[in-house]
């Protein structure tokens, strides 16, 4: 990985960690948003690949790729009064894509990075180039998971929260990924899961209505656009079911649609060699744009 950096930016006057490879100064980025648990670091493998970093299988034209902590994950600490709601984070993530130069977005997001990575889209579709989903996307109909419903019920969250210890935290993912996940990731997800983290966690999902209450709206405003998409999804996903992979054709029409027979909620970690494939094949095959750090 040694073409990918790490540094921090200032982004609403929060240090935010940044994992680039690629040429920095190119107006054109593969920007990927994580999730909860998650943090930038989920990313490293992918933006070497992407950005021609070179990591077998990668892609053989240098491309800009990095990802960024969204405020209270990872190591990234937000400001005293950061709304953790996800018009706030697609905010900070505008700035963060003003910060950078960024100007032309093929956007990778997993987990609670799609709702967020979605509001930001919906609003700057001349910025988006491409979307790639990693078990997640627009949900009609979509009901909250056990842990979100304990998360968003005051009390019961807290304690939650609190009686989560590294063994617990460990067995309570590992439960529901048929191929497991890397001890290194579970213990990096937990060491980054502090109190802040859990705080943010509990307000953000307090603050987000039933992820399918607006999503035919949604997909009804995307799909006259048919943005370039890519869906992954883990077919034994426990949170966000597979059978939502094929439907996000309702809002990207020419979508390339893969459901990992494997793979659970983070098919990056169980399927990374097949995750990568997919993607550096996806963004290769687009056309390039014309765009260039002077227009």
């Amino acid at each position: 990985m040694s073409d990918v950096s790490r540094t921090r930016i200032e982004v609403q006057g929060i240090a935010t960690r940044l994992i680039q490879g690629g040429p920095a100064d190119s107006p054109e980025a593969v920007v990927f948003l994580h999730g909860n648990p998650g943090s930038s670091d989920d990313w490293e493998r992918l933006i070497a690949a992407v950005s021609g970093g070179g990591v077998e299988g990668g892609s053989a034209s240098p491309r800009r790729a990095l990802a960024f902590d969204l405020p209270d994950f990872g190591e990234t600490v937000a400001t005293e009064g950061f709304q953790h709601t996800v018009p706030s984070y697609a905010e900070f993530v505008d700035a963060a894509l003003r910060t950078l130069g960024v100007r032309r977005v093929h956007l990778v997001v997993h987990d609670f990075g799609g709702p967020i990575g979605l509001v930001w889209a919906a609003g700057h579709l001349d910025a988006l180039a491409s979307i790639t989903l990693i078990d997640v996307g627009i949900l009609p109909g979509y009901r909250w998971h056990r842990m979100a419903r304990i998360w968003r019920t005051p009390v019961f969250g807290e304690i939650s929260q609190a009686i989560t210890f590294r063994s617990g935290f460990r067995r309570l993912i590992s439960a529901s990924e048929p191929r497991g996940l890397p001890r290194e990731l579970l213990d990096r997800m937990y060491d980054q899961y502090d109190r802040r983290t859990r705080r943010a966690v509990l307000e953000l999902y307090r603050a987000t209505d039933e992820p399918g209450a607006a999503a035919e709206e949604l997909a009804a405003y995307m799909a006259p656009h048919d943005i370039p998409a890519l869906v992954v999804w883990g077919e034994q996903d426990s949170y966000l079911p597979s059978s939502y992979a094929v439907r996000q054709r309702d809002a990207f029409p020419s979508a390339d649609v893969h459901v990992l027979p494997a793979s659970g909620h983070w098919p990056f970690a169980d399927s990374p060699e097949i995750v990568q494939r997919l993607l550096v094949g996806f963004l290769d095959g687009l056309p390039s744009a014309s765009i260039t750090p002077a227009d």
